[in-house]
């Protein structure tokens, strides 16, 4: 089934593959580990075994589930929706088979009236597969990857390969300086702050260095929160204003 999202950008959360691993330093504190054996923890059969108790809390067990029976849900939906694809998961993960990725990509071209959005932490995977079964893009579907730090900015050259109407870089959750990075092809930047028990502090200026890169390559930005424990009070204002530009290609 999908959910109603309470996620900024995006309206509900479609999850066909659920259960992922760590890839990199942005996934330590990942909310869909803990999401995921709270489902468990309640019964859900779709999430059972994919976390595992550490001193830190829940964490992966590295086993990836695709959901046969979610494939088809958005068919359902007749309302225009922008959905989240995979929140509790990465479509492109290794153990995803690229049929199951073609089948979600029919569904995606069969339900044009619905943008769709696939955040990656692995974007060399997401060229790969993508310039061999989608090699024409769609235009509602919006491909992204995650960059939390410096560590990582070469996913972004690996995105920038993807055959996409619109591409989109979460610089979620921020947890150093990204330094300067090559903005051409990106029409989206959502920028946002580590949230939780754990959360890890951003900083002010690394903030405002993604905003004048944005600003300066004519990315649209998005700032999504400041984060922290308590990420009502900290909110998200940015200079005084909400941040809450969106690609030219989104519908409001």
């Amino acid at each position: 089934m999908a959910q109603q999202s309470s996620i900024e950008w995006t309206d509900l959360t479609w999850n066909p593959v659920v259960g992922c691993s760590i890839e990199s330093a942005g996934c330590t504190n990942c909310y869909a580990m803990r999401m995921a054996a709270r489902l468990e923890a309640m019964g859900h059969e779709k999430y059972q075994g994919l976390t595992k108790r550490s001193k830190r809390g829940a964490v992966w067990t590295d086993k990836v589930r695709c959901h046969e029976e979610s494939v088809d849900i958005p068919m359902t939906w007749k309302k225009p929706r922008r959905v989240f694809v995979n929140s509790m998961s990465d479509l492109f993960h290794p153990d995803v088979p690229s049929d199951f990725v073609e089948s979600i990509w029919n569904v995606m071209a069969k339900t044009p009236q619905h943008q769709y959005q696939i955040l990656t932490k692995r974007p060399q995977r997401m060229a790969m597969l993508l310039n061999d079964i989608a090699p024409a893009p769609l235009p509602n579907v919006w491909l992204g990857t995650s960059v939390e730090n410096a560590k990582v900015v070469d996913r972004i050259v690996h995105l920038q390969m993807v055959p996409a109407s619109v591409r989109f870089i979460s610089f979620e959750p921020l947890i150093g300086d990204v330094g300067k990075v090559d903005l051409s092809e990106i029409h989206w930047a959502i920028v946002g702050g580590e949230s939780g028990p754990r959360s890890r502090p951003m900083n002010k200026e690394w903030v405002e260095s993604i905003l004048d890169q944005c600003l300066e390559s004519g990315t649209a930005f998005f700032f999504k929160q400041w984060g922290g424990v308590n990420k009502k009070k900290t909110g998200r204002l940015l200079h005084g204003r909400e941040w809450n530009e969106w690609p030219e290609s989104a519908f409001v």
